[in-house]
């Protein structure tokens, strides 16, 4: 596996003369922020050896270099699932290879279906912890030594230090957040009322279906995680209304401003 990453990482190196050592995974309610990244170099998926295509609709398939205010980032526009029938391995590919250029800390963003009654349609959640339902884990299989250890710890999953630091911009900046714990679950099903009641109760604030396989690999190479949510529904025995793909695309972008004012400053900010 070691040989494919590199093969990738030494492709992608010599269509880039910066290589930053911070990367976003641009999901749903952050896809704006390609707009506010100065000096882009586009890499399409397709053109990329051993790289997965994205397949779902609202999901473009770049990554992107250039500099976000005066950072160096690496964005990928676009992410793979696991119900778009890759495996755990092609899922979390492209964070191997950013571990291989040289990236240290990784922000990722998603849209999730909110069951903490606090929460409300449009809210951002700061990812605190998170909970895996999926059936694979990406670390499954004979461990490569090289990329990370056998057993690695989940204890931080999620920067305590960066999390701090997005409350902070936060108040200063008059943005509502919360804070909870994300369940992954497989997709592309929406969750029933019984699922969310019991994601609930088993500790959960929100659910979707990316992100968890990310964080994992992200924290067996290494690097230090910061996670968000925008909430773009609700759900539980007492929710009746029907979410739909076009509904929790237009509740991100309604959030996307205030997740951009937060990720802008966040990332300039990060050491």
């Amino acid at each position: 596996m070691l040989d494919t990453i590199k093969q990738t990482a030494d492709f992608i190196r010599s269509k880039v003369t910066e290589m930053p050592s911070t990367a976003i995974i641009l999901g749903t309610g952050l896809g704006a922020l390609v707009d506010h990244i100065d000096d882009k170099v586009y890499i399409p998926y397709a053109s990329i050896p051993n790289f997965p295509v994205s397949t779902v609709e609202g999901h473009s398939g770049n990554l992107i270099f250039g500099r976000l205010g005066t950072k160096p980032v690496l964005a990928m526009q676009g992410r793979f699932h696991y119900y778009e029938g890759y495996d755990m391995k092609q899922v979390t590919f492209p964070v191997r290879v950013m571990k291989e250029l040289g990236i240290e800390t990784l922000f990722v963003s998603n849209a999730a279906g909110g069951m903490n009654k606090e929460f409300r349609v449009g809210d951002i959640m700061i990812i605190t912890d998170h909970i895996n339902t999926f059936p694979e884990n990406p670390l499954r299989g004979k461990n490569d030594n090289r990329l990370g250890p056998r057993f690695p710890a989940m204890t931080e999953a999620y920067s305590h230090k960066l999390i701090a630091l997005a409350d902070e911009i936060a108040a200063e900046k008059g943005i509502r957040v919360m804070h909870g714990v994300y369940v992954g679950v497989t997709g592309p099903t929406f969750e029933t009322p019984a699922e969310y009641e019991y994601y609930r109760i088993i500790g959960g604030d929100a659910v979707g279906m990316s992100t968890v396989p990310e964080v994992i690999v992200a924290n067996h190479a290494g690097m230090k995680v910061f996670g968000v949510s925008v909430i773009t529904d609700l759900g539980g025995k007492d929710v009746t209304e029907v979410p739909t793909h076009e509904d929790v695309q237009l509740a991100a972008q309604a959030a996307q401003p205030k997740m951009m004012e937060i990720m802008r400053e966040l990332v300039s900010r990060a050491e």
